[in-house]
């Protein structure tokens, strides 16, 4: 009995290093203790950081607790960046702030609209005007997609009527980008205020709560203030407005106008050199939102008296937990191609971080070979990671083999009725065509154990489970190196919508 003892253990000691050794690279994503994740996950998700909304303090402190963690590391400042923030950590996002909507009226053909009942203002100071209306269509000038909405109309002194959204799309996400566009063409061509007829596939009360309270926006900075004509939505499903407006020779205009200021935020921005000579000069872009909603009232959302804190665990610290681990791993151990690490601010706010980071690069987008962005929701399954795009974007392999590291599967897709690709800040990447999938905690359809806890003030610490966040940051880390580590960079599948993007961008 003793011999086979002395034989089983022998032969444990012999072989199980040899094993244990090729299951487990010498790597530092390979090295990363649940103390770690966890301490990173309680002080983001901490209550003392009010939900880091965007604009406040909490957000600032979450911030700056990022940038430390990147000095800690030694993670480097961006070199030979263009935007004015190159020798810090940070990237400064202006944003204008604006107050809730307050009571007004607007009158056509004897149809009287109240504010926050049938219209939001959407911009404007206190108005009082009383003036003709032209309908211009969609409000829109793209000479490359034959858009002339202005060809023929004298809209001087006089307020635009125009429908939401473009001739292409009704999304809700093209409705606001291309808003305040409109503005802009009207102001710019002389008309002193702006009718927008809503008509997203959106519920007019949603509409109602998400857009009548204080709301934030990218400020534009860059082209100076545009003139600061009123702009209103007014339900354009509700067919006696429409009529209204569409008909009327005048449009009576009363608001007391919203309040705005401009306010800081930033997105923290990370460097680790490759260490190919041939490959450094190309990069991957790891992102994560740090941001979330904030406390009960300015969320908007239920709460408890006992509890109005919205401290966004899973809605993004996961996401900002996995950022930092992947930072952690790949300085003490640097990939082939070099590493940019930005954790986003304002992805709440209308992805407007990675939208502002898109539009303002510290380094060429065309030398950006792919982006991996986390964000979700919840999990209700640990056994998996959800990738949103795992087949549109090259480089399924290298993520499903970094998970299987961890014990972990990959579930490509899920929900596809919800468009999930392009509702986080990597859609904000693909359109200038860099390949981004999205790495999610795991689930495989929305459900209402998934939904429990996302924009709720029960979303704090207590309920994440470690274990799961460990594998998932580590795997997320790997997944990152394997893709930095390729001979070759990944590529949108053919046909893609976002290819056209791609072959502008890398100039295939």
């Amino acid at each position: 009995m003793k011999k086979i003892s002395f034989l089983a253990l022998f032969l444990s000691l012999y072989i199980h290093p040899s094993f244990s050794q090729k299951k487990t690279p010498n790597l530092p994503e390979f090295q990363a203790k649940k103390s770690e994740v966890e301490a990173h996950m309680r002080f983001l998700a901490g209550d003392e950081l009010l939900g880091r909304r965007t604009g406040e303090q909490g957000n600032l402190v979450a911030a700056r607790y990022i940038a430390e963690q990147f000095r800690r590391l030694g993670l480097g400042t961006v070199p030979g960046g263009t935007g004015p923030n190159t020798n810090s950590y940070f990237q400064n996002v202006p944003f204008e702030k604006m107050g809730a909507a307050g009571p007004g009226e607007i009158t056509a053909d004897a149809e009287i609209m109240k504010s926050g009942q049938d219209w939001i203002l959407m911009s404007g100071g206190p108005t009082s005007l009383k003036a003709p209306v032209v309908y211009a269509s969609f409000g829109l000038e793209n000479a490359a997609k034959g858009w002339d909405d202005y060809k023929g109309l004298d809209v001087k002194g006089k307020i635009v009527l125009v429908e939401s959204g473009t001739t292409e799309t009704q999304t809700p996400a093209e409705i606001i980008a291309t808003s305040n566009e409109k503005r802009k063409i009207a102001a710019e061509k002389g008309a002193v205020a702006v009718i927008e007829l809503f008509n997203a596939p959106i519920p007019w009360n949603i509409v109602l709560r998400n857009f009548d309270k204080e709301k934030m926006s990218l400020a534009d900075v860059d082209k100076g203030a545009a003139p600061a004509i009123p702009h209103a939505w007014v339900n354009g499903k509700e067919a006696k407005f429409a009529r209204a407006l569409r008909g009327a020779k005048e449009v009576d205009f009363k608001t007391p106008g919203r309040k705005s200021q401009l306010i800081n935020s930033y997105n923290v921005v990370g460097w680790i050199p490759g260490s190919d000579p041939a490959l450094k000069d190309e990069y991957i872009l790891l992102t994560a939102h740090y941001d979330h909603i904030g406390v009960g009232k300015q969320g908007g959302q239920p709460f408890a008296p006992e509890d109005s804190i919205f401290n966004g665990a899973r809605d993004n610290a996961i996401g900002v937990v996995a950022l930092l681990t992947a930072a952690e791993a790949l300085s003490k151990n640097p990939p082939k191609r070099s590493v940019l690490i930005i954790a986003l601010t304002g992805e709440e706010m209308g992805l407007l971080g990675s939208k502002y980071y898109a539009a303002h690069p510290l380094l060429p987008l065309n030398k950006c070979i792919f982006n991996m962005n986390s964000d979700g929701a919840g999990y209700t399954d640990t056994s998996v990671v959800a990738v949103t795009g795992l087949n549109r974007t090259g480089a399924s392999a290298e993520i499903e083999t970094a998970c299987k590291a961890f014990g972990l599967t990959v579930f490509a897709d899920p929900a596809p009725e919800q468009g999930l690709f392009d509702r986080s800040d990597n859609v904000n990447f693909a359109k200038e065509g860099i390949p981004a999938p999205q790495f999610t905690p795991g689930f495989k359809e929305f459900s209402a154990d998934l939904m429990k806890n996302y924009h709720q003030a029960t979303d704090n610490p207590e309920t994440i489970d470690f274990d799961y966040l460990l594998k998932f940051s580590q795997a997320y880390s790997y997944a990152s190196r394997l893709i930095a580590d390729r001979k070759t960079a990944p590529q949108w599948s053919a046909g893609d919508k976002y290819e056209p993007a791609a072959k502008k961008l890398y100039g295939k």
